[in-house]
């Protein structure tokens, strides 16, 4: 008996090994090509190759690096992509690629990955883009939207960005994602033409949990695991 599980053990194992051996590399250029798609849609026009042009910023006040796509046109910089992330979504980190122009305004942005409820915290995808003809999209919007001029916080906490109906958890995720990306496209682009953007997304950190705000109700689904923000204003 211990010599047959022992073997089935073994060509389980192999299979496995196989199995990955061969999906590593299709599932590698996969995740490549969506990351090369993302970028085209996020930025403004250029003629480069950003991925190729592709480095590393750690934002002010993290310790981890982001990757930023220098888009060019003719050799000039036009704006950025800037793959960003918070550990703070409903159900764990998403990450997303944000656009921005060299002023700090938001021009795109896609989602890479996430594991948010479907039809709530998922909506962000769209949640977040214009949508014409819907009432009140523009409340909610974020591209076409500049830090100097816009709070990027929900508006529950003060800012001007109407959360995902009952899904605050991930709106400030997206929000808290799009703010450590902001910053990163403020340091690339003030190292880079030694112009500083007019401003840096205001970011919010999480504090330890406190009890459910009064309007729980309306937001039942996520308000109970929400905790309560202070705003901080990045650092120029």
């Amino acid at each position: 008996m211990v010599l047959s599980l022992g073997i089935i053990t073994i060509a389980a194992a192999a299979i496995l090994g196989g199995v990955y051996a061969a999906t590593k590399g299709p599932i590698e250029e996969a995740a490549q090509a969506k990351q090369v798609e993302a970028v085209k849609a996020v930025t403004p026009d250029f003629n480069n190759d950003p991925v190729a042009e592709m480095t590393t910023v750690v934002p002010e006040g993290e310790e981890r690096a982001l990757k930023v796509f220098p888009a060019r046109q003719d050799g000039r910089l036009v704006g950025t992509a800037v793959e960003s992330y918070s550990m703070n979504g409903f159900s764990g980190e998403i990450t997303l690629i944000y656009g921005f122009d060299t002023e700090g305004t938001l021009t795109g942005f896609e989602v890479m990955a996430h594991q948010e409820t479907p039809g709530l915290g998922a909506k962000m995808d769209e949640w977040f883009k214009p949508a014409e003809g819907v009432a009140g999209a523009e409340g909610r919007t974020v591209i076409g939207r500049n830090p100097a001029s816009t709070n990027f916080t929900v508006s529950k906490d003060g800012g001007d960005i109407d959360a995902i109906t009952a899904a605050t958890i991930t709106s400030r995720a997206f929000l808290d994602a799009l703010a450590r990306a902001s910053r990163a496209n403020q340091a690339f682009v003030q190292n880079e033409t030694g112009a500083i953007p007019a401003a840096a997304v205001t970011g919010a950190t999480p504090k330890a949990a406190q009890a459910a705000p009064s309007e729980a109700a309306a937001d039942s689904t996520v308000m109970a695991e929400t905790e309560d923000n202070t705003l901080v204003v990045a650092e120029p």
